[in-house]
């Protein structure tokens, strides 16, 4: 497995009136990188969709087969079609491309606004070497990534944001770095980042966008596992062995369930110390056990966690209210969005008598559904995720 993990995330915000978006993001996941393409076709509605999807999934997909950046833009201006009225096959692109193993960064930048990099927070400002190739002037990029770095790319519609409204001459690409630079923390993660500035050039635009608006970032990070358990084994003669297990991996820990948090705390000799903090009405309050990260309720909690991770890989526009929410089902969001590169479920499969009462809401019936659910989800997030059945 790869040293490092580079996480990524976007968000697309079409022009208002258009059903598709004339940006498209293509990322790649390579055994030994990751590629990543945002694309700006000209103008918007389909034809510039078709021009972005051709552009950033020919470039991706070239220079994931180890073509250099010369064939990959020479084969874009022989590929594109031309626009009937304009007379002109035109699409912005930023490459963005992340050694796994070493962090060496390269960034080919052709009309978009500048990439920015947050290097431990601050604006880094990197270097650029002008070139020619198939008539088109990019800028190349070649340094070495460091743990914590989070870049962030961008399409025009970000920096058009509010003209002639809010901002007489929209919202300029130092500006949205200055904005990023102050929404940053340690542990936010590339979708996060995406979502913040998304959401304040939709405020900009004032809900009417007068531009397609993508945002993408990538974030490089150390890996970090993240441990969940819910439900006790279906034989309880097994407790011991599989709290063992459980117990001994790294990373933090998440017990989820009443049932289970009694076995927990017996397993660890310690109590179970409920809380009664309602911070949510529809999500019931949380308990510590010495030794356990986070204790929650079961299904319930689980269920609204499923929710959030749909929302979360929807790539719609909005700002997650889990980022800051303090009840059960937001707490291991953030853990499991946000910290979490490694995710490990331990699911016991014992029945809980109180989930066949038929009056119940069907939500209750469901725990290894929502497990599963729940993974599909974090799969496509890019965690590595396992899950044990007992």
């Amino acid at each position: 497995m790869s040293k490092l993990y580079l996480e990524n995330g976007w968000l697309s915000m079409n022009k208002a009136g258009e059903l598709l978006c004339g940006d498209h993001v293509e990322t790649v996941n390579r055994e030994d990188s990751v590629i990543m393409v945002l694309a700006d076709g000209l103008g918007s509605g389909v034809k510039a969709s078709i021009l972005s999807t051709l552009t950033s999934k020919i470039l991706a997909t070239m220079l994931a087969g180890d073509m250099t950046v010369e064939d990959s833009v020479e084969t874009i201006a022989l590929t594109l079609p031309v626009c009937a009225v304009r007379q002109v096959a035109y699409c912005t692109f930023t490459i963005l491309q992340v050694d796994k193993n070493t962090g060496e960064v390269y960034l080919v930048q052709f009309d978009n606004p500048d990439l920015i990099l947050l290097r431990g927070g601050k604006i880094f400002d990197y270097p650029k070497e002008k070139r020619e190739i198939a008539g088109k002037t990019i800028y190349e990029t070649r340094l070495m990534g460091r743990t914590g770095d989070l870049y962030i790319m961008m399409s025009d519609g970000a920096v058009h944001a509010g003209v002639g409204t809010v901002l007489n001459f929209g919202w300029q690409q130092p500006e949205i770095a200055e904005y990023a630079q102050r929404v940053w923390t340690p542990d936010l993660s590339a979708k996060s980042m995406a979502a913040k500035i998304s959401d304040a050039c939709r405020e900009l635009y004032m809900d009417i966008p007068g531009d397609d608006t993508t945002i993408a970032a990538l974030r490089i990070r150390q890996r970090q596992q993240v441990n969940l358990m819910i439900g006790p084994p279906m034989d309880p003669a097994q407790d011991e062995a599989i709290m063992g297990d459980f117990f001994a991996l790294e990373g933090k820990t998440i017990v989820c369930g009443g049932t289970t948090s009694t076995v927990v705390g017996r397993y660890l000799q310690k109590p179970v110390c409920p809380t009664l903090d309602f911070f949510d009405p529809d999500i019931p309050p949380i308990a510590t056990i010495q030794g356990v990260d986070l204790v929650t309720e079961g299904v319930i909690t689980l269920g609204r966690v499923v929710a959030l991770a749909a929302q979360c890989v929807s790539n719609e526009i909005g700002e997650p209210t889990w980022l800051t929410g303090k009840d059960g089902a937001s707490l291991i969001a953030r853990l499991l969005f946000e910290e979490a590169t490694n995710v490990n479920f331990y699911v016991g499969r014992a029945m809980n008598p109180a989930h066949q009462n038929p009056d119940l809401p069907l939500s209750l019936n469901l725990k290894l559904r929502l497990v599963e659910e729940l993974a599909r989800c974090l799969e496509q997030m890019d965690k590595a995720v396992t899950v044990r059945y007992y």
